[in-house]
């Protein structure tokens, strides 16, 4: 049949045959493939009518069924990656090499058959190959592009991987090898060199094997593979290595400094949480069992290819120097005893002036230039905020912003009132709330309380039990003051959410001492700054609980268990480690950095958090009594908290009971997307039930996640199963869910909704003073003065600014759902690719629609005068701050 196809009357090799069926295939693909932009990486090579397959020596017409084996030279395309800060030192040495005609330096490739060698019992393999990078070398080019030909033999097969070995002095990126026409292997990894790692790196084409299909010649490479990525777990882990395992969090102290910098190990039984990936650093002086801190300028180990992108870093490095040119002016002002806030007029000089006239005059643009030119040291006004003179939270902004702001995750439905604690009584005071019916009966809209509940009319912000057991140390320093606290509102007719009463609770002295005091809507001057002041104690709660908990804990933290677990036991051949991939991106170095800089002794949250060092344990505590793997996807989220009921009638088998639910409709949108492109992956590769149970690698990662990522919840009952292609696409959805759409809520809106201190302050310095406190006068002479006082410092308000202004970043090689670089592993698949291309469109029609809402003045919470659209989950963004955007992963 090859013969005749090819119109060739002699035997013909399997490669060339092979040749002819792709180019078929190609010519069968949908017309908007080849228009999509995310098309095969094989749209950057010329493409030929076939691949130039040139017999050694012999014409193609030879009789080539000799007893030995004829030989045939495949040429092949290799993408080489440089670090640009060496390309001048690299040139140098290369030009030198290549003068010298040495051979010493070089990438040597070699290519490996998915079939068997019978006399060998190993796999086929072509003739070594040299590639001497020294050619076509290019001065501060990103990548360089290589020719070089692989000599196999008629019974070769197919090429299945290709093994390299640097011979270089310094580490390669190789980005691609391309048999044109044939098998792409899309590398993307960093080389070490030979007398670095001295065992080859193994790379596999970029089709999908499930264990029971990989080709006989690949079997024992697979394993092999994931051997060399488990390591042995023992050892310090060093930059060039590329080990993934597990230890606890026992790095973020540094007790050979003192005993006021030790911190508590986070893992295990008495503070519970997920594992990190292990450095092996050694231990500390003082405590073996807490692992020393690494010395700048040194970086925490991270396996090599999970590090950052050039311009990631760039960008790293251009937020931290705007960081510090912006502290500098406060820093001095500190030093000088200036450093807090006199009026509301201080906080607005810490921003550039907005330009009043239209932005696309040329004289708006020359005052804008002007302006920053003499304004080097002033942020950008956070895009949330009204520069007016009060610069209070109002309270229809307070409750839009649990519904439309950063933290729309702590907002439950009132059950029950008086809401109750599940604190010990023994410890923290009775259980019951001080909050009464009289606080509350008169902002009805004359329901009873119980007509309220049954008309899920009440909803409550609650956070005493995550503040209260650590207010007595918080309380103790002079410039660290909180409250527990407890925010009821009321649903209005117009589907606005109207804070009516908010309790601050403080640890009982004594039974005779109240420890809990209830503030409701104002009704004079007095009452309106205690009012604001209540508010900020509030937000000072929900900036902690979201950063610590919501964040962190179930993004961050949780997420890296199953990304160590997946390179660990999936192979890159496998279907589902192909589908993660791109949601793992950056997430393991990003929370490396977190440990060094973020949430470490003497770090960002320690300084500039109401509760400090025990910080993390707000965390732990979480993580132990709440979290639940099994409720982490969007609908059993709002269930969880009472703000939907199960209705297939509506859309998403959702009802919610807040219809303008910004964060909740938009969410649902993406939600729903990524479940019906799981669903279609799964189902393609997973027919039933059986094959979920009987995949090995599938059924270890998600073993060894809950086991040893998970180690201390290992035997909550509520872990889903792992039994069908239904359980594995709810298990995939939740993830790329958490990586992706729900990540994205908690962090691109940092600095847009929380750049504003007296809007969201991360940490409070005076407590709501009483009539018989002795600052209490103090507050009634000039409330103003005592409200700014109680706010952060102008050198911690400008140090938190500028961090969450990096965070809330969005780098130049930001990849966004719906978008990715690798669709050449299902090349010869059209009902995978047909599926990421609908989602993808989905993608773009979900960003329509969202923008379809902002300006729709029926939905109060998202479009109104003073009023920010809630563009948090629009997929796509530019780079810089921006408020939007959903990337694939956790890149920051």
């Amino acid at each position: 049949m090859a013969k005749e196809i090819l119109g060739w009357s002699k035997p013909i090799p399997r490669l060339v045959y092979l040749i002819h069926q792709q180019q078929t295939m190609l010519s069968s693909y949908p017309p908007y493939f080849f228009s999509c932009k995310r098309e095969l990486p094989q749209r950057r090579v010329k493409r030929k009518a076939i691949a130039t397959v040139n017999r050694e020596n012999q014409s193609i017409g030879d009789d080539i069924s000799s007893e030995k084996p004829v030989t045939y030279k495949v040429n092949a395309l290799v993408n080489v990656r440089y670090d640009r800060t060496e390309d001048v030192k690299e040139m140098m040495l290369h030009l030198f090499d290549a003068f010298s005609n040495s051979t010493q330096w070089a990438l040597i490739l070699q290519l490996l058959s998915t079939e068997i060698d019978p006399r060998t019992m190993a796999p086929k393999r072509s003739k070594k190959t040299m590639l001497d990078c020294s050619k076509n070398l290019t001065i501060g080019a990103q990548s360089s592009t290589f020719k070089v030909q692989f000599v196999v033999d008629s019974t070769f097969g197919v090429p299945g991987a290709i093994t390299v070995v640097n011979r270089y002095e310094k580490e390669l990126f190789l980005e691609s090898v391309i048999i044109e026409g044939v098998v792409c292997f899309s590398c993307n990894s960093w080389v070490q060199p030979e007398n670095i790692i001295a065992h080859k790196r193994i790379f596999f084409s970029d089709k999908p094997y499930l264990p029971w299909e990989t080709p006989a010649g690949l079997k024992e490479l697979r394993e092999e593979e994931l051997r060399q990525l488990r390591g042995n777990g023992k050892g310090l882990r060093v930059f060039s290595d590329r080990i993934y395992d597990y230890d606890m969090y026992n790095d973020l102290g540094n007790p050979d400094k003192g005993i006021e910098y030790a911190r508590p190990t986070l893992g295990g039984e008495k503070n519970p949480h997920p594992r990190r990936c292990r450095t092996g650093r050694p231990p500390t002086n003082t405590d073996i069992f807490a692992e020393s801190p690494v010395q700048e300028p040194m970086q925490i180990y991270v396996p090599r290819d999970d590090g950052m992108e050039r311009c990631k870093k760039e960008d790293f490095e251009v937020g931290r120097q705007k960081g510090m040119r912006r502290n500098l002016v406060p820093y001095l002002a500190s030093i000088a005893d200036r450093d807090a806030f006199e009026r509301f007029s201080d906080i607005n000089g810490l921003y550039k002036k907005r330009s009043s006239l239209e932005m696309k005059s040329p004289l708006a643009k020359i005052i804008e230039k002007v302006q920053d030119y003499i304004e080097p040291y002033k942020f950008e006004p956070p895009v949330t905020i009204s520069m007016d003179a009060s610069c209070c939270l109002r309270d229809d902004e307070f409750g839009r912003q649990a519904l439309a702001g950063i933290n729309p995750l702590s907002l439950e439905r009132l059950k029950v009132f008086p809401p109750t604690s599940k604190l010990d009584p023994s410890i923290y005071g009775p259980q019951e709330s001080a909050l009464k019916e009289e606080h509350i009966i008169g902002h009805l809209n004359g329901l009873s309380i119980q007509q309220a509940l049954e008309e899920n009319r009440l909803y409550i912000i609650d956070y005493h039990d995550n503040i209260l057991p650590f207010l007595n140390q918080v309380n103790c320093f002079d410039d660290r003051k909180a409250y527990a606290t407890r925010t009821i509102f009321f649903l209005t007719p117009i589907g606005t959410l109207k804070p009516i009463v908010i309790e601050l609770s403080l640890p009982p002295v004594d039974p005779n001492s109240p420890s809990k005091q209830v503030l409701t809507s104002p009704v004079d001057a007095t009452t309106t700054w205690m009012w604001q002041l209540a508010k900020a104690h509030v937000c000072s709660n929900d900036c902690g609980v979201h950063q610590l908990v919501h964040h962190w804990l179930r993004t961050h933290a949780c997420m890296e268990p199953f990304i160590i677990s997946a390179h660990r036991q999936l192979s890159v051949m496998h279907p589902i480690y192909k589908l993660l991939h791109p949601h793992m991106r950056y997430t393991l170095k990003i929370n490396a950095l977190a440990r060094q800089y973020l949430i470490n002794v003497e770090g960002i949250i320690e300084n500039d958090f109401t509760t400090g060092k025990h910080s993390m344990l707000i965390s732990s505590a979480a993580y132990k009594d709440w979290w639940r793997f099994d409720l982490e996807g969007l609908p059993e989220d709002l269930i969880r908290r009472g703000l939907a009921t199960r209705d297939q009638t509506k859309p998403h088998g959702l009802r919610l009971f807040i219809e303008d639910y910004p964060y909740a409709n938009d969410g649902l949108l993406i939600w729903s997307a990524i479940e019906e492109l799981i669903r279609t992956y799964v189902n393609y590769y997973y027919k039933d039930p059986s094959m979920v149970c009987s995949d090995s690698e599938l059924q270890a990662w998600y073993y060894e996640s809950i086991n040893l990522g998970h180690e201390d919840l290992k035997n909550a009952s509520w872990w889903p199963r792992l039994y069908s292609p239904e359980d594995l696409s709810s298990i995939l959805t939740t993830l790329i869910w958490l990586a992706s759409a729900q990540h994205a809520a908690l962090n691109y809106g940092q600095y847009p909704y929380g750049g504003h201190i007296p809007i969201r302050p991360p940490l409070m310095r005076k407590l709501v003073p009483k009539e018989d406190d002795p600052e209490y006068a103090k507050f009634v002479a000039d409330p103003e003065q005592y409200f700014l006082s109680a706010l952060p410092s102008r050198f911690q308000s400008t140090r938190f600014m500028a961090v969450i202004d990096i965070l809330s970043t969005h780098s130049i090689d930001e990849e966004y759902l719906g978008e990715r670089k690798d669709l050449s592993s299902w090349s010869g698949d059209s009902e995978i690719l047909e599926a990421f291309y609908r989602f993808s469109m989905e993608m773009k029609r979900i960003e329509k629609e969202i923008e379809k809402r902002n300006v729709d003045p029926n939905l109060r919470n998202r479009h109104g005068a003073g009023t920010t659209a809630y563009e948090l989950l629009i997929p796509s963004s530019r780079h810089g701050v921006t408020c939007r955007g959903v990337p694939n992963s956790i890149t920051i």
